[in-house]
């Protein structure tokens, strides 16, 4: 779709890990109010890179106009008012085990007050289990859970190769849907091992960090990035979404960049709500069996979580 020499291939190579800086992982906030968080109105934001300048920029620029999966056709925004926030094109695909899948959306209203945890997904590749996909999972008090998946958004007929996920060949999209999606997609389809911890987070804490994701959701609506590799991915923007929030609050490690150790780190910063080892607290949080069993139930999200563990909810 978009040709590289392979000349400018090596450069890219060379001058993205010569760039590398930027931390990633799960995090609790410590700082904003949610009354700071709420925008006024949708606004880019400024201290995000304008994709125009960036040294590595194909002359095809990120585009929110392609022949796109159909799982990643629809772009979802978020409408806020009070304490009030809509959020539309919820995706809510049921997949088969035969590959194929039944797709749907919806739109949700979601109040802000009701917000009671947040969840850090680890999805370890099976091949290579020191990679893998992260994600967040946002729950209320009414056991309703919407997830948040930082993903590329792959055209018909593409398929990731990381060494192009550091050219500009893959815009960025945030997947935002029903929690029973992004984990049967994996569990049932992909047969992935998914690990949901649940994380120490304050109800205000929770909020802003919803919040601020949301808003990012809007802006890519707006203004289409490129993905990359090392530098804006699943996790990095995770950490980005922490950092703006409180800077700093998550360390520059090792584990930032093998995303298949995220939860270890996380566990080593006492990010986790668990009392367990590191060991204990990865079986205890794999979810496989309670997703193939309840697969079909209403409370799947409820029903997947029926496990020992220490509140969700840190309350001061």
């Amino acid at each position: 779709m978009k040709g590289l020499s392979a000349s400018i291939l090596v450069l890219a190579v060379l001058a993205t890990l010569a760039a590398l800086g930027c931390a990633a992982g799960p995090g609790g906030l410590d700082g904003r109010r949610l009354a700071d968080a709420l925008p006024r109105k949708v606004e880019l934001d400024s201290s995000l890179t304008d994709p125009t300048t960036h040294p590595l920029v194909s002359p095809l620029m990120p585009s929110n106009d392609r022949d796109w999966n159909a799982d990643q056709a629809v772009l979802p925004t978020a409408e806020f008012q009070g304490n009030q926030v809509t959020i539309r094109r919820i995706r809510n695909f049921r997949y088969h085990a035969d590959g194929g899948h039944a797709p749907g959306y919806y739109d949700k209203t979601f109040d802000l007050d009701r917000i009671r945890s947040v969840d850090f997904i680890v999805v370890p590749f099976p091949e290579m289990p020191n990679l893998a996909h992260t994600m967040l999972s946002f729950g209320f008090d009414d056991d309703q859970y919407v997830a948040v998946s930082v993903e590329i958004r792959k055209e018909k007929g593409e398929t990731y190769d990381p060494i192009k996920g550091m050219l500009n060949q893959y815009e960025l999209m945030y997947v935002v849907a029903d929690e029973r999606d992004v984990i049967q997609l994996r569990t049932h389809q992909w047969h992935n091992d998914v690990h949901v911890y649940p994380t120490r987070a304050t109800q205000e804490q929770i909020q802003s960090l919803f919040v601020d994701i949301l808003n990012r959701a809007n802006q890519l609506a707006l203004r289409p990035e490129f993905y990359n590799t090392l530098t804006n991915n699943c996790t990095s923007n995770i950490v980005r979404h922490v950092n703006r929030l409180v800077p700093d609050r998550i360390p520059f490690d090792y584990r930032v960049l093998v995303a298949g150790k995220a939860d270890e780190l996380a566990y080593d910063l006492g990010l986790l709500a668990t009392n367990s080892t590191l060991d204990q607290a990865r079986q205890e949080a794999r979810v496989n069996p309670l997703a193939y069993v309840y697969h079909d139930r209403p409370d799947f999200s409820a029903r997947i979580r029926e496990r020992s563990t220490p509140s969700r909810l840190v309350r001061r």
